[in-house]
C-alpha cells in the first residue's frame, strides 16, 4: 500500500473477512442499477485483477478489503441511502484501482468491457 496515500476506508477493520465470491456476486446483482456503470464497472475490475495469477499477494489483500467493502451493506454510508450511499464505496473502489494498477493487465480490462457487454 501507498504509504503517502491513505486509503479512503480502514483497512485494518478486516473487511476481507466479508468478502466471497457469491457475496460479490450478489451485492453486484442487487445494486448494480442503482450504483451505476462505473462503480461496477471498477468493482469488476478488480475482481477479475484479484483473480489474474500475476496479482502480487500485497495486492490481491488490498483488492480483497476493498471488495469485502464494498459488499457490506452497512459501511460509513449504508447502501439505502440514496445517492449518497455508494460514494464511499466509489472512493474506495477508485483507491485501490490507483493502488494496484501496474498489475491491470488489458486482458483484465477486456474481460470486464466483455461481461458488461454480456449485460
Amino acid at each position: 500500500m501507498n504509504d503517502d496515500k491513505k486509503p479512503p476506508i480502514p483497512l485494518e477493520n478486516n473487511y476481507d473477512k466479508h468478502y466471497s465470491d457469491a457475496s460479490f456476486w450478489d451485492k453486484i446483482k442487487s445494486f448494480a442499477a442503482k450504483a451505476g456503470y462505473e462503480l461496477i464497472r471498477n468493482a469488476l475490475l478488480l475482481y477479475y485483477a484479484m483473480q489474474s495469477p500475476t496479482m502480487p499477494a500485497k495486492d490481491k489483500a488490498i483488492i480483497v478489503a476493498v471488495l469485502g467493502y464494498f459488499i457490506l451493506p452497512t459501511d460509513l454510508i449504508p447502501d439505502l441511502i440514496a445517492v449518497l450511499g455508494f460514494t464511499d464505496d466509489a472512493a474506495a473502489l477508485i483507491w485501490a484501482i490507483k493502488t494496484v494498477k501496474k498489475n491491470i493487465t488489458p486482458e483484465i480490462s477486456a474481460k470486464v468491457e466483455s461481461t458488461l457487454n454480456e449485460w
